[in-house]
């Protein structure tokens, strides 16, 4: 709230209220009672109508008079976001792991990740139909592998001949993207109650969806329910896809390859535009930028580990960054 200066009165544009108010005596309120807003009239007193106003004029000098209302500002455009309603921290429904696991499950409603995984398994249905395999083994390969990209690799390698040891490598080495990110949820569900047997299912659903989503939920959770809370939000994730999968399996005869390998699409878009949207710190813009602008380049050396090396080389770079503006930051204080 900035002052103006208006006939040598100041005036503060209160736009939480809609309205222009004047800074004006008491005196002259008593004057004018009915030009007075039902605010006004109720807290005079300017700091108790803004009490971070910290101006030149007493308190005990100021009151409001309602001059005009502003005109109604044009809807500004904004991001859509489904609601997330979970009960506070402090909430009976909590009480249960049943109950969190229950509020896990119905999260997946409230991330539009959901609808992103939905299309993309579709795609990986109807490919894995177009490569020969069954559905059986379609949905096993989803529950057991659950990373689209290592599963695109699993059915592309096997139906181009592949040994299944060979496809077994070529799985790891595509899983260990998801290392960095098991590394940085876990710490935010353990107690000191938690054994490692129960992070196991915790570690095998944690895929960038539902790593990007724990940072949002898990705040929203009690630490002694963030490990059930998750069991039902993987569950839930794995589960749509499932039946995304059975769809998509079933309607492959239908489907175009272009209509199919855009769906696919979606996945890398989805986590690019997710990761940008959660990017907070400085650190965090350097490294996504450099990455975009790093990997045509590395594209060039035919190595294989095209987005590998741009993401080393761009993570390194973002973090040498952070630490060299921390070091400023001590030396000044």
């Amino acid at each position: 709230m900035q002052p103006h200066s208006q006939g040598g009165r100041g005036v503060f544009r209160a736009e939480e209220q809609g309205v222009i108010v004047w800074i004006g005596s008491p005196d002259e309120a008593k004057r004018n009672p009915g030009q007075l807003s039902p605010v006004a009239r109720a807290a005079p007193d300017f700091a108790s109508l803004h009490p971070g106003y910290q101006g030149a004029y007493p308190p005990c000098a100021v009151s409001c008079l309602t001059l005009r209302c502003q005109r109604p500002k044009p809807p500004r455009l904004q991001t859509i976001r489904f609601p997330v309603a979970l009960p506070p921290l402090d909430s009976p429904q909590w009480h249960t792991s049943f109950r969190a696991f229950l509020w896990g499950a119905r999260s997946i409603g409230a991330t539009v990740l959901t609808l992103v995984l939905f299309a993309t398994y579709l795609g990986i249905g109807a490919l894995a139909h177009d490569s020969g395999f069954s559905l059986g083994w379609t949905l096993a390969s989803t529950a057991f592998v659950w990373a689209g990209p290592a599963q695109i690799i699993v059915i592309t390698t096997l139906g181009s001949g592949a040994t299944v040891l060979q496809s077994a490598i070529a799985v790891t080495v595509s899983a260990i993207r998801l290392f960095p990110m098991v590394v940085s949820v876990l710490p935010m569900m353990r107690t000191e109650q938690t054994k490692r047997r129960h992070l196991i299912l915790v570690a095998h659903l944690t895929a960038v969806t539902l790593w990007v989503e724990c940072f949002r939920f898990l705040p929203q959770v009690p630490r002694n329910r963030r490990i059930a809370f998750i069991h039902g939000l993987g569950c839930g994730l794995v589960t749509v896809c499932l039946i995304a999968n059975t769809i998509g399996y079933m309607l492959a005869a239908n489907l175009t390859p272009l209509f199919a390998a855009g769906m696919l699409m979606l996945t890398p878009l989805a986590f690019l535009f997710s990761t940008a949207r959660n990017c907070r710190e400085l650190a965090d813009v350097i490294a996504l930028v450099l990455g975009l602008l790093l990997f045509p380049l590395a594209a060039m050396l035919n190595s294989g580990v095209d987005i590998l090396v741009s993401g080393v080389v761009a993570g390194t770079i973002a973090y040498a960054v952070h630490r060299a503006r921390a070091g400023i930051v001590g030396a000044r204080a």
